[in-house]
Parts: C-alpha cells; structure tokens; sequence
C-alpha cells in the first residue's frame, strides 16, 4: 500500500474511531432529541452518514457517478421508520465498505477526474471531502449529547 493510499485509511480509521466515542451509549430517546424543532436529530445525522458511507465513498472509490446498492432505498436519509439498531448496523457495514475499498485502491486511481454531485473532482480529493464529513458530524452529535447532558444535571429526568 502506497504512503498516500495508507494515510487516507489512516485518517478514516482515525474518524471512524472518533465517531465511536461520539455515539458510545447512545439511546434511542437521545438519538431522536433537538435543541430546536428546526435542527436534525442525531438519527438524521447518522443516516446522512450512512449514506455518505455506503453509497456516496463507495461512488468516489469506484468511479461511478450512479452507484448505489440494489437494496439501497431511495428514502434512506432521515427515515424516521428506522431504528436506532438499524442504523448502527447499516453504519458498521458501510464503515467496512469504506476501509475495504480504501485496501484497493492504487496510487494511480488517486489522480483519476471522477463525476460527483459537486463536479468534476480528482478521486483522492472527493475521497477525503467524504471522510472529512465524519468528524464534521460527530461534532454535531457530540453538542447534541453535551446539551442533553447538561440538561439531565439539571432536570434528572429529562429523556429517562
């Protein structure tokens, strides 16, 4: 495995393991909470990832614009009908998706233009924009778990 090819499996097993620590524990109740009717709840921010994880990496990786999995739903992002177990679930898969197709990739394949939805991109480049979409989002969740936190030391009840 080339030095380039390793760090991008570098860093996304670094993301992956501080997305670990952001969703350790995390229940139901907790997952479907907002601050505001507005903002998205954790469960719209891990199948936002899911997504990015099993369909959009998998796309960058491989070149293909249009790749999605046969049983892939079109509704995925936001469905309210999946669990919390589910989506855990379809999270380690796409995870596993991930850093195998990062074990295939050659150096050369890095410097190739793909299409993605933002436009022409080298591969690496659309590569680490996706992977750069974890830590994002575990930023989010981990304000979203601090304010449930903080709010359960002072009404313990809250979300119990």
């Amino acid at each position: 495995m080339s030095d380039r090819v390793k760090t991008l499996k570098t860093f996304a097993e670094l993301v992956f393991g501080r997305f670990d620590n952001s969703v350790k524990d995390l229940k139901e109740s907790e997952a479907e909470w907002k601050p505001i009717g507005e903002a998205n709840d954790i469960k719209w921010i891990l199948t936002h990832l899911s997504q990015q994880w099993n369909v959009g990496v998998t796309r960058a990786i491989k070149g293909d614009p249009t790749f999605k999995p046969t049983d892939w739903p079109d509704d995925y992002v936001g469905n309210k009908s999946y669990s919390l177990v589910k989506i855990m679930k379809d999270l380690a898969e796409g995870r596993g998706k991930v850093l195998e197709g990062l074990g295939k990739i050659n150096p050369a394949d890095l410097d190739v233009e793909i299409t993605t939805p933002r436009g022409v991109r080298k591969r690496e480049t659309m590569i680490m924009m996706l992977l750069s979409e974890i830590p994002h989002h575990e930023g989010q969740i981990a304000y979203i778990r601090g304010a449930v936190g903080r709010r359960k030391l002072v009404e313990p009840s809250f979300l119990a």
